[in-house]
């Protein structure tokens, strides 16, 4: 059968071939994953964290709950794994939504733990850092904490502003404090230049 080409699977087959290979609860082990590359399927997901299909939202949180519980990131690009296939999907920013967080304790004492959009929780710490991007244009600030295996959560309005509530001056810096880790949000110059 030389000279057929491999068909790309669909959403559904995706699917279908993580339900097999997801054993018990807790993410699929994708770290252990390395399938051959099956080509790009159409699926987006949207800098506000919706999932598209072919250009039509997905409705069924369950299933976008299930492929970003396969999503891998691998040389600057994003990827739904199963033990069998990998496809190339497109990220616009960020594959997650930072929508909440809880903050216990007091400064460096103090942890916070992100909610995203799909129920992950991640606490900010030195392998799970907050990081804020500029544009450069705008200055308009775009944070961002790491959910897991370089995948991030881009924090949302609400919560950045919440989030900047918490924040003290260090090494002239304004930021959090979250596991033991300082996160720089803006130097303190510019706040007090405001």
């Amino acid at each position: 059968m030389s000279g057929q080409k491999a068909v790309t699977p669909g959403a559904e087959g995706i699917a279908a071939s993580v339900k097999a290979a997801k054993k018990g609860k807790g993410l699929p082990p994708v770290h252990l994953w390395n399938p051959p590359f099956c080509g790009d399927l159409d699926i987006r997901i949207a800098r506000d964290g919706s999932w598209y299909y072919l250009g039509t939202p997905f409705t069924r949180f369950e299933l976008v709950k299930l492929f970003a519980s396969i999503l891998k990131l691998e040389e600057g690009k994003y990827f739904l794994v199963t033990p069998v296939e990998k496809v190339g999907i497109t990220v616009e920013d960020a594959p997650f939504v930072a929508v909440d967080f809880d903050a216990a304790g007091e400064g460096r004492d103090q942890v916070i733990t992100f909610t995203t959009n799909v129920e992950d929780t991640t606490a900010a710490g030195p392998d799970t850092p907050i990081r804020v991007e500029r544009d450069a244009e705008s200055g308009e600030p775009s944070p961002y904490v790491m959910v897991r295996a370089g995948l991030e959560a881009r924090i949302d309005r609400k919560s950045f502003y919440r989030l900047a509530e918490l924040g003290e001056h260090h090494d002239e810096w304004f930021g959090v404090w979250s596991g033991g880790t300082f996160f720089p949000l803006i130097l303190s110059s510019e706040l007090e230049a405001d």
